[in-house]
């Protein structure tokens, strides 16, 4: 059997080498990620191989021309140290305000964006999201603000707690007015759903009350609530 499995693995290389086969970029791990791929299994682990390398990173971003960022020096703010940072302000929707954050955090947006976001807005709501109103991605706390435990996401700027949507239209989406509530409700549900697709840590209004109003997105862990 272990043989047969290595011959079978030695044809699948050569078959790909020889482009005789053709597997689409966000199905193998080797390839750069892109904003313009739509997020595959291995989106968590590239997303992480450009935490130590802010210019490749920035590279990413800058592919992208609707990406509006701004490179930023590491930085120590109380016992936290930052590196790899940008100020972003959005893509296609605008972040308002804009907001200092590790460049990974804002590819990871910039795909959510792209091939996520915008889908459940049409869906339920039948037009894009024009703009992001967050309460910040930086604080250099611990979980839930407390004295011990381990470091927040937020205390390394790998988190996004977003908590409205302001459409094209004009209409204004909150988590803390809309959720469960109609169509609102139903395109916030569903943004919950497909952040799961990008980020490591999605926690919303189903998680616990210190997120009934926004939901958390963060580029590490595996919890998806």
């Amino acid at each position: 059997m272990g043989q047969w499995l290595l011959i079978m693995l030695l044809v699948l290389g050569v078959a790909l080498d020889k482009g005789m086969i053709a597997i689409p970029d966000r199905w193998l791990p080797w390839t750069p990620i892109s904003i313009e791929t739509p997020p595959g299994p291995f989106l968590g682990w590239k997303l992480a191989r450009l935490a130590d390398d802010p210019e490749a990173c920035r590279a990413v971003l800058a592919a992208d021309p609707p990406q509006r960022y701004t490179p930023l020096d590491d930085v120590t703010r109380g016992q936290c140290e930052l590196s790899n940072l940008v100020r972003y302000a959005g893509g296609q929707s605008r972040m308002q305000p804009s907001v200092m954050t590790r460049c990974p955090l804002a590819v990871a947006w910039a795909v959510f964006e792209r091939h996520e976001l915008n889908a459940a807005a049409r869906a339920h709501l039948g037009v894009d999201v024009a703009q992001i109103e967050h309460f910040g991605s930086f604080a250099c706390r611990n979980i839930y603000g407390r004295a011990e435990g381990r470091r927040s996401q937020h205390a390394s700027a790998e988190a996004l707690d977003v908590a409205a949507f302001e459409l094209e239209d004009g209409r204004r989406v909150s988590l803390s007015g809309h959720w469960g509530k109609g169509a609102e409700g139903r395109f916030l549900k569903e943004v919950g759903q497909r952040a799961c697709k990008v980020f490591g840590t999605v926690l919303g209004p189903d998680y616990n009350a210190a997120h009934a109003d926004h939901f958390h997105l963060g580029v590490g862990g595996r919890v998806c609530r």
